[in-house]
């Protein structure tokens, strides 16, 4: 009977994980298209010059506060998740006690990001030059300028990762993945109005105006849930702002060690041609529409379960939705790579290269996302495991790691960029090597608080890594041949992106069949209905 009860659980969590998945993939996806057609606009309006080097360079430490810290999968919102979802059911309203320590949460973020978003803006002159040391007096001088004016969405960004965590838990995934969409339509309405922005201080100023409106959006779904701000400090005696200053804390100064890399990535790229830092951001812009839609669609709605069945200690469950995670996530993450690696100057040129976005600029960004692709399999293992870790709330192990993970990258990139001379190339091949690193440790380390069933895993991956080499290989000669036909360049384009990765697609997903990997058959069950 308890058997039947079990199963009967599993199939409800399982049925819900797919169809908060799928919910979760088609809002991700309307949202990375609108931050694309953003990125083709900016890339129309400023392409990879000085001025868009300025507001990369400013942009960064803004990104960390609301994408990295604040953003779906950011501390802020892992804490939230970890602790709230075991006081509160889904369904449930927040009692007193609850609310109580959601106002702790908030005030005590706000508090400390409006120190940082303070001080960034008076020490803007002497951040920026710290951050582009080998850059012009005139690129340092107009990133500061930048990074003035976007210095309040640091204080935005820990409140928003608050927002984010209690939605997620309350089962609205909606906002939380749709919000980043409000902030890439003020940035396309506002530069397309603008027109002639020859500084930047047009797009500068739209981002702070999106992320305010980000903001502005999740707090009326909260109220509805039942959360009320009343701002307090009752920090003592508060063992449960206790555990999430535990997770918090350490989570905080993961990612902010990891923003380190970023940092050490554009000190290195303020040494190469003008442009390099444009590319690298594009590049990773690319990369994050695929692979942000696939690990945000699965870890998303898998992260509470995960944290609900660490608290009952159900370790036979943690694993098997973590092999099923982790294994859809491989599966769709290969065939990525291949595309990828053959499409990718075609792909950016289709779709970037217009007004001040040239063909050199293509090749920058082509080169760039090529040797970034590598890295694809071990981020999505890297942030799955990583899920699991705060489950149990232990975010110390990825703290040290990758705190480790700095070292390496700092020696890497002067081996590949200065003494290997591989430029633009070297910054993304060395993210890929240290992100393998990370993964690596992480799952090594794992076994001490939970032994997860890597054989299964990693017998899976053989097979569907195979069937990707196989395709790969094929897609290859497809692609020359195709290189043969004399079109139209955009007709060209298409019709030859199109054509790869049909046609790869079907070769792979018919090999996995012949593999007898269920995530091929899955994928074919839900097509066809």
């Amino acid at each position: 009977m308890e058997e039947k009860v079990t199963a009967a659980k599993n199939t409800t969590i399982e049925g819900g994980v797919l169809k908060a998945a799928w919910l979760i993939a088609v809002v991700t996806i309307a949202s990375k298209l609108i931050g694309f057609v953003r990125d083709m606009v900016v890339a129309n309006f400023y392409g990879a010059t000085l001025v868009s080097d300025a507001y990369f360079y400013a942009l960064q430490i803004p990104s960390l506060a609301i994408i990295i810290l604040g953003g779906v999968g950011g501390p802020f919102h892992s804490a939230a998740v970890a602790v709230f979802s075991k006081l509160v059911g889904a369904d449930d309203k927040p009692n007193e006690e609850v609310n109580r320590l959601y106002n702790t949460f908030l005030t005590c973020a706000f508090l400390f990001f409006a120190l940082v978003a303070v001080a960034g803006f008076f020490f803007a002159d002497k951040i920026m030059g710290l951050i582009i040391s080998a850059g012009t007096p005139e690129l340092i001088n107009l990133a500061s300028l930048h990074f003035k004016i976007m210095s309040p969405i640091i204080l935005i960004g820990g409140i928003i990762g608050i927002y984010y965590g209690l939605l997620i838990v309350h089962k609205q995934f909606i906002l939380p993945n749709l919000s980043p969409m409000v902030l890439s339509l003020v940035v396309i309405i506002s530069i397309s109005l603008a027109h002639n922005d020859k500084s930047g201080l047009v797009l500068a100023g739209a981002t702070l105006l999106g992320a305010i409106c980000q903001i502005l959006i999740q707090f009326p779904k909260l109220r509805q849930i039942g959360y009320r701000i009343k701002p307090n400090l009752d920090i003592r005696n508060n063992p449960q702002f206790k555990n999430i200053c535990e997770l918090l804390f350490p989570a905080i100064l993961s990612s902010t060690i990891g923003q380190i890399g970023i940092y050490i990535d554009m000190f290195f790229a303020s040494n190469l041609v003008l442009g390099a830092w444009t590319a690298v951001v594009f590049a990773n812009r690319i990369f994050q529409f695929p692979v942000g839609i696939l690990v945000t669609a699965f870890l998303v709605p898998l992260f509470p379960i995960f944290s609900r069945l660490a608290g009952d200690g159900d370790e036979d469950s943690i694993r098997k939705y973590f092999n099923k995670g982790v294994g859809v996530l491989l599966f769709a993450a290969i065939p990525m790579i291949i595309f990828i690696i053959l499409l990718a100057q075609d792909g950016i040129s289709l779709v970037f290269e217009r007004g001040a976005f040239n063909s050199n600029a293509v090749l920058m960004v082509s080169e760039a996302l090529c040797f970034l692709s590598f890295s694809i399999l071990p981020y999505v293992f890297r942030d799955s495991i990583t899920r699991v870790y705060y489950a149990y709330n232990d975010s110390k192990t990825p703290f040290v790691i990758a705190t480790s993970a700095i070292v390496l990258k700092a020696f890497l990139n002067w081996l590949l960029i200065l003494k290997l001379n591989m430029g633009i190339a070297g910054i993304t091949l060395s993210t890929s090597f240290v992100t393998l690193f990370n993964a690596t440790m992480l799952g090594l380390f794992m076994h001490k608080i939970i032994k997860l069933d890597y054989k299964t895993l990693f017998i899976n991956f053989g097979k569907m890594l195979l069937a990707g080499a196989i395709t790969f290989i094929a897609g290859w000669f497809i692609c020359a041949e195709f290189n043969s036909i004399n079109l139209p360049k955009y007709v060209f384009e298409l019709a030859k992106i199109t054509v790869v990765m049909l046609a790869c697609g079907t070769l792979y997903t018919v090999l996995n069949i012949i593999f007898k990997m269920d995530y091929a058959k899955e994928l074919l069950a839900r097509l066809k209905r």
